[in-house]
């Protein structure tokens, strides 16, 4: 019988395969035909149909009906609280427990506002007994959850104190049922507490997992976060602070009537574990240490993101003021007291920047507001016999008047004041020297590690990764400014003249107007006494009066810097064991970094190309990275003649001799700087044309073995470390005396530095130079080959190229017409003229601007005439060559004076 049936559905299906038209037309017929069936069956036989013919699909055959399926009945995802009316959302969220309104708050603002209603929270306010101390206005909003959660903090403390112990009433009996009915609540509010203790757990687990790609360890520092983070990041991200106690009775009202005697037996399990491991931590660490860190810093995001578990950092706006900062701590520490107190903000040696025109030195500190601040803070710290004490991250401890502050500073909250002591190599890599209070020298610190008091708030990487951050922003922003200097000198000038238009047009307004403190203050005092008195010649009066207070202002300050008391000579420190002690940990960073380069990228190149996987050939290894050892066995000499010295310093020891050795292997490093273009040049190549070596530099470069540095970056470390070099000799120079036997050394090796310092300039303006002759030459379409010789592009200068159509005319009445925009382009050689057009980009102020190239002359054959001033022409001159002369202008004279200056200055050169 299956024979049977086989053999006529293999009939019944046959289709003529060679005959492909054929094919088609029998199968368009038979497709009409079961649709025609289709439509003739019931409802029944249908779905009999489809699911027959379902379940004969493939897995790609479903997934197409599935997405034609979405397509005809397209699945819609709703808001309710945006479908439904407010009456009816506000009755649907009266069902959610406190805990839940919460979550709900944070899914949007429209949640929030109708998460906070007073209807949804008055009516659990008055069922605790809970009421407002005061009639809510008709547009304050969020008063009974305000209320509901200052009641919830209160109740949660009282639990926490006392959890265990019943209530007694003066004159109030209590029968045996009351007690029975107290021991079980009692019991509830314990299991309830546990309960709450583990779903924060969880929390704290999800909100502090490690993002991906990073390689910090569980249990490594930096790699948890305490109930003091998890109040932080409520904190930055807008939602109200709640304390442990909160939570707990938060989470008690949401889980009740949900226990179990299995889970009361694996609660108590993890009470005694979890009391424990408190215990443990308590004995191992500290109290919470706090960081107030200025928003005026670079790099602060990067900064945040590594402080330790044990430490509340307080981010404050560089333009507040001395109050609104005390109410942001207050806000944050809820009543704690902490280890250490940090301060990192703009700052120098002698004076720190803590707020927008509000300096504190050894000078001011003694003013109401800063007493007034710094008695306020040190109430947060612990006493110093408990080991409390203060961090100011400038290096204040680097010279007498900073140290004059230290101690001022101490003396007036009864703390220890340390800072960095270390001479700064860089943008702030003074955080990384040694730190001191002021009151002891350098190698009587107890703890010799570098940045010891930083690390006490930041983990190691991320304290020196953002010191190496920060000097790139700023280094960043300095060639941006470089960059847009021309635009930024325009705006300036526009800026300028509106503000001095608007104060010619209005009144003179102090406020308005961007002057300094004192100078504001002096005209609002000048102003006052001329307004009561009946001057004839106000002018004048106002002059006397502003020299007589510049000179009274002047007295008083030289009269208060007197009583200024510097260090007593028992704290006179060391600064030559300072600054070789600054060498020395520097050499150590400097010599890591080039053990990492050798390390992480030498080593496993040379390995592939011997064991014939080679990732680069080896000429291409010996030229990026062959000099790099070198440097690295001239250094570790270096560094053990150093320590060597270090271990028997005393103030007749010299180093001189040793950094003079230094600087005799100098030509280690000159061939290193002469091959360092061709070295970057062989990288990029060698990365867009291999992809195995592509790959390797992807998963090498900012790693922990390279100190989060790139390939290209490391390169670059020891031309740092010759800058650094001569900044540190510098130091150690300047507090050598001449009669000292190491001077004489030390001023050699110092000579040595600085013309080696220079060669390196050279080598970069070199460089720079063949990179703005090539941008120049990209620049300029249509622009024959500029690279040629030693040429070299000296200023460049936008003007009008302008058309005189009477020439028979005298130059005063000369007319003359704009033609174009052009830029004039200043070789040492040739002169070139483009024509500069600017697009704008829609809807924005952005202009791009594209150059043509016009005509070149050279220097030698040019010849140029200023065009006298007229009515019709200002800023004008004709530019004559062999066969065609240019006349433009520009539209300032001080534009025109400076390029016709540097063009006659090019053309005399080329001439002799």
């Amino acid at each position: 019988m299956e024979k049977k049936l086989n053999s006529k559905a293999r009939f019944s299906c046959w289709t003529p395969l060679n005959n492909q038209p054929q094919n088609m037309q029998l199968f368009e017929e038979r497709i009409h035909l079961v649709l025609c069936w289709f439509d003739l069956w019931t409802d029944r036989q249908r779905k009999h149909m489809l699911h027959n013919v379902l379940i004969r699909c493939t897995k790609p055959q479903l997934r197409y009906c599935g997405n034609l399926l979405t397509e005809k009945l397209p699945m819609t995802h709703l808001d309710f609280t945006v479908v439904l009316p407010r009456f009816l959302s506000l009755y649907i969220m009266s069902f959610l427990c406190p805990l839940d309104l919460f979550s709900a708050a944070q899914v949007s603002w429209h949640w929030r506002v109708l998460s906070e209603q007073d209807c949804l929270w008055a009516g659990r306010c008055i069922r605790q007994g809970w009421f407002l101390p005061y009639t809510p206005t008709e547009k304050e909003f969020g008063a009974w959850k305000k209320q509901f959660i200052s009641c919830l903090k209160t109740l949660g403390a009282a639990i926490h104190r006392e959890v265990a112990q019943p209530h007694w009433v003066i004159n109030q009996i209590y029968d045996e049922e009351k007690e029975e009915e107290e021991e079980r609540l009692k019991e509830s509010l314990t299991r309830q507490m546990i309960r709450a203790r583990i779903q924060e757990e969880k929390k704290i687990a999800l909100t502090t997992r490690k993002a991906w790609g990073s390689r910090t360890r569980l249990g490594a520092p930096g790699g948890g976060t305490s109930q003091a983070n998890i109040g932080t990041i409520f904190r930055t991200s807008g939602v109200p602070d709640f304390s442990q106690s909160t939570i707990n009775s938060l989470n008690l009202e949401a889980n009740i009537g949900r226990s179990s005697i299995r889970a009361i037996g694996q609660l108590s399990h993890y009470i005694s574990r979890n009391t424990s491991m408190q215990s443990t931590s308590t004995y191992n660490h500290p109290a919470a240490c706090l960081l107030l860190v200025s928003n005026r810093i670079p790099a602060y995001e990067l900064l945040i993101s590594g402080a330790k578990a044990d430490v509340i950092v307080v981010l404050y706006d560089y333009q507040s003021t001395h109050s609104a900062l005390l109410a942001q701590v207050e806000g944050v520490v809820s009543g704690r007291t902490f280890q250490r107190l940090g301060l990192l903000t703009l700052g120098g040696t002698e004076e720190i920047q803590l707020f927008h025109n509000c300096c504190l030195s050894a000078r001011t500190l003694p003013s109401p507001e800063h007493r007034d601040f710094w008695e306020k803070l040190s109430h947060l710290v612990y006493p110093a016999e408990q080991g409390g004490g203060i961090d100011i991250f400038s290096p204040c401890a680097a010279s007498d008047f900073g140290v004059a502050l230290l101690q001022k500073l101490a003396t007036l909250t009864g703390l220890k004041v340390w800072a960095p002591m270390g001479i700064a190599t860089g943008s702030f890599q003074n955080i990384l020297s040694e730190w001191s209070d002021g009151s002891i020298g350098p190698f009587g610190f107890s703890d010799p590690q570098p940045g010891g008091q930083a690390l006490r708030y930041i983990i190691k990487p991320v304290l020196h990764g953002w010191c190496r951050q920060a000097e790139w922003m700023e280094e960043a922003l300095g060639e941006m400014k470089r960059c847009l200097d021309h635009q930024l000198q325009q705006l300036g000038i526009q800026a300028r003249g509106r503000a001095l238009g608007h104060a010619l047009w209005e009144k003179i307004c102090l406020e308005d107007l961007c002057l300094t403190e004192d100078l504001s203050l002096a005209l609002t005092e000048g102003l006052t006494v001329l307004s009561k008195q009946e001057k004839t010649k106000p002018i004048e009066f106002l002059a006397n009066f502003l020299m007589k207070w510049s000179d009274e202002r002047k007295s008083a300050m030289e009269k208060h810097a007197s009583k200024i008391s510097l260090p007593s000579g028992n704290t006179q420190l060391d600064w030559r064991g300072v600054i070789v002690r600054e060498l020395q940990l520097s050499e150590f960073l400097y010599i890591s970094r080039l053990s990492g380069l050798v390390k992480a990228y030498q080593e496993p190149l040379t390995a592939a190309l011997n064991s014939n996987r080679a990732i680069l050939s080896y000429a291409d290894i010996n030229i990026v990275l062959s000099p790099v050892s070198q440097i690295l066995d001239l250094n570790r000499g270096f560094k053990a003649d150093l320590d060597a010295r270090l271990k028997q310093w005393g103030p007749e020891q010299c180093v001189g001799d040793v950094c003079l050795k230094l600087c005799t292997h100098l030509k280690v490093y000159t061939n290193y700087l002469n091959n360092y273009t061709t070295a970057l040049s062989t990288i990029d190549k060698c990365r867009d044309t291999k992809p195995l070596f592509r790959a390797f530099l992807k998963r090498t470069d900012r790693t922990l073995a390279t100190h989060m540095l790139s390939l290209q970056e490391l390169l670059l470390c020891p031309v740092w470390r010759i800058q650094e070099y001569t900044t540190l000799l510098q130091a150690l120079t300047l507090h050598t005396h001449a009669s000292h036997p190491d001077y004489t050394h030390l001023s050699s090796a110092l000579n040595t530095l600085q013309q080696y310092t220079q060669f390196i300039q050279k080598l970069k303006r070199n460089c720079e130079r063949d990179q703005l002759l090539k941008k120049t030459q990209e620049m300029i379409q249509g622009c024959p080959r500029l690279q040629e010789g030693n040429r070299q592009l000296i200023t460049s200068q936008d003007a009008a190229l302008l058309n005189c159509s009477n020439d028979n005319e005298s130059e005063s009445l000369r007319i003359y017409e704009h033609v174009a925009d052009v830029t004039l382009f200043l070789f040492t050689d040739i002169l070139v003229m483009t024509r500069k057009q600017n697009q704008h980009t829609p809807f924005t102020v952005v202009h791009r601007s594209t150059h043509t190239f016009l005509a070149s002359v050279a220097l030698a054959n040019l010849t140029l005439r200023k065009i006298t001033h007229s009515r019709y022409v200002k800023y004008a001159f004709i530019l004559e060559g062999p066969t065609h002369p240019w006349i433009c202008g520009t539209e300032r004279e001080e534009d025109m004076e400076h390029f016709l200056c540097m063009l006659n200055s090019a053309i005399q050169t080329t001439l002799t």
